[in-house]
């Protein structure tokens, strides 16, 4: 035991050493990283905006609801036509020529917008409906081509829709039972019952996949209308913000960037540029120290010198 100490210090001798507790330094950046954190937290608070659900969008704007329940149940929403991985329509895909790594997963979710949205739900809730079922029924019964008419008709007479009562009501016209079916529709999500039935995912315990109503939700207006109302659209650098005007994910100021700048704001296939872009300046970065004239820039520009401090330097390093 004695030799190897004797060894130790023998080893050591010469080289400049200073007393360092690191459980000192460890204890003391947490208190005060703790404290800032509860100042900031104490003056500043947190973004508490109440979160939005079918129920209380059905609730705020009837029409827009009934709206987008239409265009769900035509097939023309915008989630019915987006492509992979909800469909196999091409509305949204993002390509390069040939180059569309979109469309390698294929068509995944399987999303039929008429059946998840509309007539699955109101066919889950018609077993002690008569009406409902009749008007189901109808509707089932009906071509494609009929269908489509009676949606259309009653989606143009939704431009001059009154609400009463949380009810929405359009004017005298051929839509079959397309308007029993929307107010059916309304009802399910006024009383929070779609929010329910949209989570529900058979073969699992907990129902935590959101997809269906946000995808929901999306296709309307009112959404849109509350994130552009916190300044979330990409067009605001949305991806970085946080609601209320509060500081979000500032490190993501590379990627909203692009799409604030040509070409990259008129692309419609910006998001896979964006991406492709980032992967390769990602790659740029990872392969600096092999890159000649690059990785001698800090040699060249010691700029880090005014920031790093090193307590051991020798004589000669520090006349240098």
């Amino acid at each position: 035991m004695k030799a190897s100490k004797m060894d130790q210090r023998r080893y050591f001798r010469g080289v400049p050493t200073i007393s360092y507790d690191l459980i000192k330094e460890f204890v003391v950046a947490i208190v005060v990283m703790g404290l800032i954190g509860l100042g900031l937290a104490a003056v500043f608070s947190s973004p508490d905006e109440p979160s939005v659900n079918i129920k209380s969008w059905s609730n705020a704007d009837p029409v827009d609801f009934v709206t987008t329940a239409s265009a769900e149940l035509a097939g023309t929403s915008n989630s019915a036509v987006y492509g992979p991985p909800y469909s196999n329509g091409s509305a949204a895909v993002q390509a390069i020529g040939p180059f569309v790594p979109q469309q390698w997963a294929g068509d995944a979710m399987h999303l039929d917008t008429a059946q998840t949205f509309v007539l699955g739900p109101l066919s889950s809730m018609s077993g002690n409906d008569t009406a409902l079922a009749t008007a189901l029924s109808k509707y089932k019964a009906a071509t494609s081509d009929q269908q489509q008419t009676w949606i259309t008709n009653y989606s143009n007479a939704l431009a001059n829709a009154t609400v009463a009562n949380g009810a929405v009501t359009v004017a005298s016209g051929d839509y079959g039972p397309v308007p029993d079916l929307m107010a059916a529709e309304l009802k399910l999500a006024q009383n929070g019952s779609l929010d329910g039935i949209l989570l529900t995912s058979p073969g699992r315990f907990y129902q935590t996949n959101y997809s269906a109503p946000l995808l929901f939700m999306g296709d309307g207006g009112y959404l849109a209308s509350l994130v552009q109302q916190q300044h979330l659209l990409g067009s605001q650098w949305g991806m970085m913000n946080e609601t209320g005007q509060y500081p979000g994910q500032t490190w993501l100021w590379l990627y909203t960037l692009w799409y604030q700048i040509p070409p990259f704001n008129s692309a419609s296939n910006v998001d896979l540029l964006v991406v492709l872009l980032m992967g390769f300046l990602t790659f740029l970065l990872a392969i600096v120290p092999f890159i000649p004239i690059l990785r001698d820039i800090p040699r060249w520009i010691p700029i880090h010198r005014l920031i790093w401090r090193r307590s051991n330097y020798t004589p000669q390093e520090r006349r240098a």
